[in-house]
């Protein structure tokens, strides 16, 4: 697989596993999982220019991939956040890092510090484990996001479930603002 294939694969497999998986007549659980064979299966038939495309590909990928965005079972795979549609991630929930940090733009970030994170385009809230992380998972909505923080202790010892869904990202379904607050301020 080339590059220009790998990354073609690469949005395929996201999107069939967040958001379309009907799109190529699959099948996704409860659980997110979808069988690998039948993925390649099905993308084979509806693009005939990817006849090169094996189950060792979609393994590989989703084992090199650095953000830790897929899991692998018994011949099965899921993309383990970003999801639209709604799953049962049944991910850990333990050694969730002391403060975690949410993007968001400086005219949004008012109306979170009131009334807390929800999810809007996704099906849950996600989390990162640095302010870094944030930065880039937020620079693909806004230019320069301004970086909010979570106290994810109190929110736990709260009853705020929190689960590690990849390298840095983990997701919840809603952070109240009583946990949140400016994890810096804004340069004028």
């Amino acid at each position: 697989m080339n590059d220009r294939e790998m990354s073609w694969f690469g949005r395929t497999l996201t999107g069939i596993l967040r958001h379309f998986p009907e799109k190529f007549g699959l099948e996704m659980d409860e659980k997110g999982w979808v069988d690998i064979n039948e993925i390649v299966r099905n993308v084979k038939q509806k693009n005939p220019h990817a006849r090169w495309l094996k189950t060792e590909h979609v393994i590989a990928l989703a084992k090199t991939d650095d953000k830790g965005r897929y899991q692998i079972k018994m011949g099965r795979i899921r993309a383990t956040y970003g999801h639209s549609l709604e799953v049962d991630l049944d991910l850990p929930t333990d050694n969730i890092p002391d403060t975690l940090y949410y993007p968001s733009s400086e005219e949004e970030a008012e109306v979170l510090l009131e009334t807390g994170i929800r999810h809007s385009d996704r099906a849950m809230v996600h989390l990162s484990d640095t302010k870094i992380s944030a930065r880039e998972a937020g620079s693909h909505r806004v230019r320069d996001p301004l970086i909010l923080q979570i106290d994810a202790v109190s929110a736990i010892k709260s009853g705020v479930v929190i689960k590690r869904a990849g390298n840095h990202v983990y997701i919840t379904d809603f952070i109240p603002s009583d946990f949140v607050s400016p994890a810096e301020k804004k340069s004028s």
